[in-house]
């Protein structure tokens, strides 16, 4: 499927109840427990979306329509929800995000992009030129990462429990697909 500005921002908009859904009130064996060393829980997972909310999806869209390729984004700091989250709960992290992602999605809106608006180009630190439209599908499936990473993490909590039946258990048989 080729990316279409109201189709993505469909699935941006249900992201924070599909987390609400998944996580608030759960105990925290569930939110805080993670895949072992150098992984992350759901807490931090949260925290990592919060800061993409503040510093990557949005702010890039506006860099592309205002500085194009003659300076490359801003590097993101996939580790910042680490300092940023210290002292917050897992409740308020997810209310930060779901207010975060409405203030956002409220303000894509307001730019009124026009089909020639999505092949404008940007210039990625690391992966070179990419336009609108590639950064505006990827915040989606980063999205849709995140909640995969959500269910492989929680799921490793019952990796033991589960005993034989984990042969049958796709989901603790992946071993992650993002890069460090």
């Amino acid at each position: 499927m080729d990316q279409d500005l109201q189709t993505t921002m469909s699935l941006l908009a249900r992201t924070p109840a599909a987390l609400a859904a998944l996580l608030r009130d759960l105990p925290e064996a569930w939110t805080h427990s993670n895949e072992g060393e150098g992984t992350w829980s759901a807490f931090d997972i949260m925290g990592h979306l919060i800061h993409g909310e503040r510093t990557d999806w949005l702010p890039r869209t506006k860099w592309v329509l205002q500085v194009g390729e003659s300076r490359p984004f801003e590097p993101f700091d996939r580790t910042a929800q680490a300092r940023a989250s210290q002292g917050k709960s897992l409740a308020q992290l997810l209310d930060e995000f779901a207010g975060l992602r409405a203030e956002n999605l409220a303000a894509l809106r307001a730019m009124n992009l026009r089909p020639s608006d999505l092949e404008r180009r940007g210039l990625h630190p690391a992966l070179g030129t990419v336009t609108l439209s590639q950064l505006l599908a990827t915040w989606a499936a980063h999205d849709l990462t995140h909640l995969h990473q959500l269910a492989r993490v929680m799921a490793h909590q019952y990796r033991g429990a589960v005993g034989p039946w984990s042969a049958y258990l796709g989901v603790l048989q992946c071993a992650g697909h993002s890069s460090p």
